[in-house]
């Protein structure tokens, strides 16, 4: 049978979301390509949006300007959609410094990555679900407009294991390798196999289990899935499974072959190009550079800076786009562009600042010219491949406005919920110099005195890091927030806060779009009035917006003068209280806060070692229930036995039992 949407969920549309629904559906229906759905916060946007996919059933791409709010979309479309492939696609990098050369200091910075091993599988989970399924909706960060392997090859060179498949030993290993699996005799990870006489198993890139293949003679006898910690079988007897290869970029051995002729060709012209020029000093760097380059794919098939040369190694023209991720959706999809006022900016962005800096690489002989085709899409070729788009924002931008035939505003929340009240507070009072951080903590006590959460937004990182410390020192639990945190440690604040680990969230522009923080109940903001992107209209709705979601929602702005941005926000806010209040008379509701589970996707990013130690130790507290200090003994018993065996993994998962028992006592 075929996969289809189907929206799970306790709530019925209400306030503005059934008119927004019908008015977007009928869009879709009518061939709209544009169309922009005006929700103010806490209106329930993406909601209204999962009524839309379930009504259309089209695979969907979501887009979001960042990591953190990708990951909150994802999880949020997991609970309406708990049968449909939901997957999660954003950079793997945890780090990332870009090759460049800054020719006023001579300077050349070398490329500098840490790959997160996690979001990889994730990845190869997004690209697999689209290739197999029409279910699929993908939240992607703007990685989405990046390079990525031919979807044809990476979908060509799958394979299909089965049951009485005639295949020997050796061949089997050969196609696992000629896939980019690599062997080991060592724990399996994804994308790793181990051959073990007539048994192999496998562990693919886009989940954590491990396939069980047994040969007899010549075949295939037996397929089984078992888990990759306790070796449990998961399923038994399997008929068949597809394994997709290991890489996302997949080369066949002769397009390797043409591509490095290819490469030596373009060498062969750029250094003409310098020697007339007579650059000497880049016509070697050049030749040096290539050459290795060129030696190592023959080699090992891989060179660090590969990615440079994707144009020949994909058979590409000069100039012609890359694949990407939007290359893997067929071709009727839907694409939702969230908090659009940022995202749509951002996708603008990426081409001309990538282009500048592989331009001078190129110049000064770091990389051949075809390394400025190894680029994200430019605008215009992003809006050549997505499908109808629907923009939603609580601040739509212009791109928006001038594009979109339909507009539907959705202001009233369900929920009843007004947008919070808004209170100015100079930060000098007749001459006097009265400060806003002492105010800011006088209310934040009161506030987490009556078990509210606070927020923080400042100017800078360092203002962030500077009031979280001092914060601190004041007795206040206080974390900040920023861009040089890593995702997944970013995604963690964020669930820790929800869940009161700590009360006041500080941070610069990350805290304004798309975070749901039903806690929060107050928030200030800090030199209100200094004009600019970060106290702009949209900024400071935005900012407002995040405590929308609680019915004590109160923002103080710190400001000595009321500025045009000001004025405006403030004018706007006023605005929708007035309609939600008037709604909320007219069918007798009381606004409630929004209670929200607390769940985020590095659930799913824990290790097999934290997850095999919750797993253990939900057994045992229940078998150990009246005396735990028994348990902790008896633990301690096994612990030393494993060390005596040299069963070290066994050691270590009963010594964090241990502490976890420990620490709980």
């Amino acid at each position: 049978m075929e996969n289809k949407f189907k929206l799970k969920s306790e709530f019925k549309p209400a306030g503005d979301q059934p008119k927004a629904i019908k008015s977007l559906v009928d869009g879709l229906k009518k061939g709209e390509k544009h169309q922009t759905l005006l929700g103010v916060t806490g209106s329930g946007k993406t909601f209204t949006v999962a009524n839309v996919i379930e009504k259309v059933q089209k695979p969907t791409l979501v887009l979001a300007h960042n990591k953190t709010l990708a990951a909150q979309l994802a999880q949020e479309y997991r609970e309406f959609f708990p049968d449909a492939a939901v997957h999660y696609f954003v950079s793997y990098y945890d780090y990332y410094q870009p090759e460049a050369y800054m020719p006023v200091t001579d300077t050349y910075i070398e490329k500098e990555t840490q790959i997160n091993e996690e979001i990889d599988r994730l990845r190869h989970a997004a690209t697999q679900a689209l290739l197999t399924r029409k279910d699929v909706i993908i939240v992607a960060s703007v990685s989405a407009i990046y390079g990525l392997g031919n979807p044809v090859e990476y979908e060509k060179v799958n394979l299909k294991i089965e049951k009485g498949l005639k295949i020997t030993r050796a061949d089997f290993i050969r196609k696992l390798i000629g896939i980019y699996f690599e062997r080991t005799p060592a724990d399996l990870t994804p994308g790793k196999f181990r051959a073990m006489g007539n048994v192999l198993e496998i562990m693919p890139v886009n989940e954590k289990v491990i396939y069980r293949i047994e040969l007899e003679g010549s075949s295939i006898s037996e397929i089984n899935k078992i888990d990759a910690i306790s070796r449990m079988i998961l399923e038994a007897g399997i008929e068949s499974f597809f394994l997709f290869p290991a890489k996302h970029f997949v080369t066949p051995e002769a397009e390797k072959k043409r591509a490095a002729a290819d490469i030596k060709v373009e060498l062969t012209k750029q250094l003409a190009n310098f020697k007339r020029a007579g650059k000497v000093l880049e016509h070697e760097r050049l030749k040096r550079r290539t050459n290795y380059d060129l030696a190592l794919i023959k080699e090992i098939g891989y060179t660090s800076g590969i990615e440079n040369y994707s144009r020949h190694f994909d058979g590409r023209k000069e100039g012609e786009p890359p694949y990407t991720l939007l290359s893997y959706f067929p071709k009727d999809f839907l694409t939702i562009i969230d908090e659009s006022h940022v995202t749509v900016p951002q996708l603008g962005g990426m081409y001309a600042g990538d282009r500048s800096r592989k331009t001078t690489l190129v110049d000064f002989g770091f990389r051949l010219p075809s390394a400025v085709d190894n680029r994200p899409l430019n605008f215009e070729e992003f809006e050549e491949r997505v499908g109808q788009s629907i923009y939603t924002s609580a601040t739509p931008g212009v791109y928006e406005g001038e594009n979109s035939k339909n507009i539907v505003e959705q202001v009233i929340r369900p929920t009843g919920l007004l947008d919070p009240e808004i209170d100015v507070r100079p930060v000098v009072e007749k001459g006097k110099y009265k400060g806003q951080i002492t105010d800011f903590i006088n209310e934040t006590e009161k506030t987490i005195k009556k078990g509210g959460r606070v927020i923080a937004t400042t100017l800078t990182k360092k203002m962030a890091e500077d009031l979280s410390e001092y914060l601190k020192e004041k007795g206040v639990k206080a974390e900040y927030l920023h861009s040089d945190i890593k995702t997944i440690e970013r995604i963690g604040i964020l669930t820790e806060f929800r869940k009161g680990g700590f009360d006041v969230l500080v941070g610069v522009n990350l805290l304004r779009e798309g975070l749901d923080l039903p806690e929060v109940v107050l928030i200030g903001i800090l030199d209100a009035d200094k004009e600019g992107f970060l106290r702009s209209e949209t900024s400071l709705i935005q900012t407002i917006g995040r405590a929308a979601r609680n019915v004590d929602g109160h923002v103080i702005l710190y400001a000595d003068k009321i500025t045009n941005s000001m004025e405006k926000a403030m004018s706007e806010t006023d605005r929708r209280r007035k309609l939600q209040l008037a709604y909320n008379k007219k069918h007798d509701i009381t606004p409630k806060t929004i209670i929200k589970a607390i769940k985020d996707i590095t659930d799913q990013m824990r290790t097999d070692h934290q997850k095999s130690v919750e797993t253990l130790l939900t057994i045992d507290r229940e078998l150990y229930k009246k005396n735990p200090k028994k348990l902790i003994a008896h633990k301690e018993k096994v612990m030393n036995n494993a060390v005596k065996i040299l069963d070290f993994e066994t050691a270590a998962i009963i010594r964090d039992e241990i502490r976890v028992l420990t620490q709980n006592q």
